[in-house]
């Protein structure tokens, strides 16, 4: 009996304690890039720096060719970036787009999750709109939910974006800064959207 009165107030006192909240996983946002100078790369770092300023969002930066299966599936937002080839996407954007489609068959591919673009170009136009609105047509047809860029300004983009020519070499403060802040953008939408019900 004395026995019983010990467990049952053992069970009575262990229920008055306070539940423990169990912390929720990162939001994982992967800033995948394809990079021939050294310019793509360096603005991919920028937005990853953006990404990495929001709370609970981890950011991971990687070479498209260094990026594996699993960090693909892992991701919650996914952000490509493309140096101009002939008013285009390189084939080495255009290849990684196919595997993440490949690897998010089973998937329902990218439902519940965020995309983005972002490119560097040797003119102030040279295709860098074609660049980024293929990316994100390609997105949006695995489902994606695509998020833009933002501008110093205020207004909204396509994605980052630096014109890294022979005119205007490497990447200014003001398109760093441009990249930190969409990246910023891109970590905070991604994050409501994952902690929005049924996503």
């Amino acid at each position: 009996m004395a026995a019983l009165v010990l467990a049952l107030a053992v069970g009575s006192m262990a229920a008055m304690e306070p539940a423990r909240a169990v912390e929720p996983a990162a939001t994982i946002v992967l800033v995948a890039y394809d990079s021939e100078t050294g310019n793509t790369e360096a603005l991919g770092r920028a937005l990853a720096e953006g990404v990495a300023s929001v709370e609970g969002v981890e950011s991971v930066l990687r070479r498209i060719s260094a990026v594996t299966d699993e960090e693909i599936l892992r991701a919650d937002g996914i952000l490509v970036g493309t140096p101009v080839i002939w008013g285009s996407l390189s084939a080495g954007a255009k290849g990684f787009l196919d595997r993440v489609g490949r690897v998010l068959d089973e998937e329902i591919h990218g439902e519940g999750r965020t995309a983005g673009a972002f490119c560097t170009g040797g003119a102030p136009a040279a295709g860098k709109e074609l660049a980024r609105l293929a990316i994100l047509a390609a997105f949006l047809n695995m489902r994606f939910t695509v998020i833009g860029g933002l501008e110093l300004d205020g207004f909204g983009s396509l994605g980052a974006g630096a014109t890294t020519g022979p005119s205007d070499p490497g990447l200014s403060t003001a398109e760093l800064e441009t990249a930190r802040r969409s990246g910023e953008r891109f970590a905070r939408i991604t994050a409501q959207i994952r902690r929005s019900p049924g996503a």
